[in-house]
């Protein structure tokens, strides 16, 4: 049986937001200390960076550190670093060349309101400020290279932009598996790279900024690659039941351009299992961290039924 819920879903937006707005105004502080950079640079990146969302990698970042005992406020330098490396891969992602996408978070794309070159930049100087920021922010220069080294992979050609090569470059390819078990695991590779290893890495890194000892750390990394890979399901969810103006973005894109996704793969109710089942994975790993990661079993809640 699921864990009782202790927060109701407006009890977890509400703290969704509060941390959304310190890793915001974070975020505004620290592109305000870069008086040199190129005014359209600074607009470009503030126009993805620092709009609608509900930042959920810096908030599984900051609770993940509350979690295994520190403060929520001493992840928040990963926080700002996440969000930056999850808008950099959503502006290079919307691209022409990638998934080709006018809208994003309900608002134009940035290569539409910026042009191409310019977007392509922005995402790059996120890509590079993620982690000069946490080099210059995080006092203690062991747990500095500790998170370098886990966003670097998270980010990288083992992690998310591996995942994004094999989700977006040969889609032709994602539909000769060999068996049904070989698909599902193709699929399952493609998901925890793409979406998985930046949300593990979240945990992992929260984690660590709030003195993770050696077994919260492994039972953290179980946990996100649990709460990556039910993301992905129910974004696949929701870009065949839900509508452009629910998403904020282009509904049922992955169809149109050939992707694998779970209910092109399995069906809707079937899909809906493997959801249930991770759902309950991350629910029984929560409860081996005790009560201080409360507000992280209610957040794998609000994130199995989210609409968007």
């Amino acid at each position: 049986m699921p864990a009782k819920q202790t927060h109701t879903a407006a009890s977890v937006d509400k703290l969704l937001k509060q941390y959304a707005n310190e890793t915001d105004n974070f975020l505004d502080r620290w592109l305000k200390s870069m008086p040199s950079m190129p005014p359209q640079l600074g607009q470009a990146i503030r126009y993805s960076l620092l709009g609608p969302g509900k930042r959920i990698r810096p908030a599984l970042a900051m609770m993940a550190s509350r979690a295994v005992g520190g403060a929520a406020r001493a992840a928040l330098p990963t926080a700002a670093a996440l969000e930056l490396i999850h808008c950099f891969s959503l502006v290079h992602d919307d691209l022409p060349a990638m998934d080709n996408d006018d809208l994003r978070r309900g608002r134009p794309t940035n290569h539409k309101v910026f042009g191409e070159g310019l977007a392509i930049l922005a995402g790059d100087a996120m890509n590079t400020l993620a982690f000069e920021l946490l080099v210059r922010e995080v006092r203690d220069s062991k747990l500095a290279a500790q998170l370098v080294g886990e966003l670097a992979v998270a980010t990288g050609p083992c992690g998310m932009i591996g995942g994004q090569v094999l989700d977006t470059c040969h889609p032709a390819e994602k539909h000769t598996p060999t068996s049904a078990q070989a698909g599902l695991k193709k699929l399952q590779t493609i998901h925890r790279m793409k979406t998985g290893a930046l949300i593990t890495a979240a945990c992992r890194m929260g984690a660590l900024a709030g003195k993770a000892s050696p077994r919260q750390l492994v039972l953290m990394q179980e946990l996100g690659q649990a709460i990556g890979l039910a993301f992905q399901i129910v974004d696949d969810l929701l870009d065949v039941t839900a509508s452009e103006s629910q998403l904020g973005k282009r509904a049922g894109k992955d169809a149109k351009l050939g992707k694998m996704t779970y209910p092109g793969f399995l069906g809707l109710e079937k899909t809906r299992q493997h959801l249930a089942k991770q759902q309950a994975i991350a629910e029984n790993i929560v409860a081996k961290l005790g009560t201080k990661a409360n507000s992280l079993r209610d957040l794998v809640h609000f994130l199995a039924a989210r609409g968007r």
